[in-house]
Order: C-alpha cells, then structure tokens, then sequence
C-alpha cells in the first residue's frame, strides 16, 4: 500500500485516483476484509478531538482525501500533489468498474426511500451489476442480535462490496467494528447515495475544483450547516497554520 503522511493528526494514503480504485476492487474480488474511509475537513477534526475516533481511522485498510482542503494540506505540509478522491466520484466510478467484473453490491444505511430511488438509477444504468440487498437501519443503537442479523445478510449475500450510508463519524466507527466480520470491502461514502440516486444535486464542478463545496451544501442547507462549518472550517484552518509553523521550526 501506499506511503502515508499526518495532517493535523489524521494519517492518509498517498496515492492517485486509479490506484485506489485498482486496490479495492482487488481487495473485493477476492473478499477481503476491508473498510475505506473517505476523509474531509469534518472527519479531521472529528478524529483530532475524539482519540478513539482516530484509533478507527488509523486501522482503515484505506484512508484517501476527499475534501479539497486535504489536498492544499497535503502541498503546503509536504510539498506534495495529492489528486482528490472524493467518495461523490469514487461511487460511481466503482460502479463502472463492479459492472465490468459482474461484481455483487450490497446498500447498507440512509433511509428505504433513499435506497429504492439508488437501486432503480443504478439496476437501470448498469445491467451486468447484481445489487444482493440493502438494509436501512433504524438512527437508535442497535441491539447485538439485530446487528448480527445485519451482518449474517451481508455475509449471506456474497456481496463483494458493502455502500455504507450512515453520516460522520457512526457510519466510520461501524465498519471499524464490523469489518473483520464481514467478508467484503466496506466503502464508508455518505451523501454518494443521494447524490447517485438523482434526489440531490451536487455543486458546479468550478466549485468542486475550488475548495468551495462546502459553501454550496450551506446555501442549500443553511441551518443544519451552518455551526459545522463556521467551526470546523476554522478550526481546520487554524490547526494547519499552526503544523505549518511547528514544521518550519
């Protein structure tokens, strides 16, 4: 696997786009037990401030930079170019790649709506693909027996990939306890569903290209964004400008 380097006090790989996909269809193909955790500002700051949040980053099979300001991170502390790999372009292009190979997927999170209008897209778009189940949890905790039911569908399944949809950090902190029990690759990537399934639109590509998605999740969601991101964009900023000078010295 690829070198790793430590922004802020999350460890990434460093790797291209292609490399990272060639690596989990492998990893699927063949079963292995694995999860991926596509990082931004918010999961940076998640795990700096929460230390066991950070013990379940660190053991990912594959930790790759989603957000923008990761890469800009990864230049101004390393003097590296890292391309983003944002889990909104690692989904359907997995789903590409899953098609060729006549691979089987497995939905696991968001809610039945979402997972209905994602499997008629998708069952639509790519023919040879075979979707062997989907489970929309309820928000509450789970009970041991209904997670091992969970799991035993999974398994059941014989899934090769598992499209985790549970927010950050719960859908992160639940691969890193289930991985070991469930023979698939576990792809944690969030809003992909809504975004893939054709309910949600994504920001203007000159947006992306920018840093500045955030901005267009705000101005459509304003209130629930809002806090997160007046916190933890300057937090971000702050604790990068202080790596920034710490490495200098």
């Amino acid at each position: 696997m690829a070198e790793k380097y430590k922004i802020i006090s999350l460890s990434v790989h460093h790797l291209s786009f292609s490399a990272s996909l060639d690596a989990v269809m492998d990893w699927g193909l063949i079963h292995k037990p694995s999860y991926v955790c596509f990082a931004n500002v918010h999961m940076t700051i998640e795990a700096y401030n929460d230390k066991l949040f950070l013990e379940d980053l660190n053991k990912a099979s594959l930790v790759v930079t989603d957000g923008k300001p990761l890469t800009f991170a990864a230049r101004l502390l390393y003097g590296k170019k890292q391309e983003r790999i944002a889990g909104m372009d690692f989904m359907p292009a997995l789903l590409r790649r899953a098609n060729k190979s006549k691979a089987k997927i497995f939905f696991y999170g968001s809610t039945p709506e979402v997972l209905n209008s994602l499997t008629n897209e998708i069952s639509g778009a790519y023919k040879d693909l075979e979707i062997v189940g989907m489970i929309s949890p309820p928000f509450r905790t789970l009970l041991p027996e209904e997670l091992s039911d969970h799991i035993d569908q999974i398994n059941k399944s014989g899934a090769h990939f598992i499209l985790v949809s549970l927010g950050c950090p719960k859908q992160e902190k639940w691969m890193a306890a289930n991985s070991t029990r469930i023979n698939a690759v576990l792809l944690g990537v969030g809003g992909a569903f809504s975004v893939t399934a054709g309910l949600q639109k994504r920001s203007p590509v000159w947006m992306q290209r920018s840093g500045l998605e955030w901005l267009y999740r705000l101005i459509l969601e304003p209130r629930r964004m809002f806090r997160r991101y007046l916190y933890t964009n300057s937090y971000f900023i702050f604790l990068l400008m202080k790596n920034m000078i710490l490495k200098k010295r």
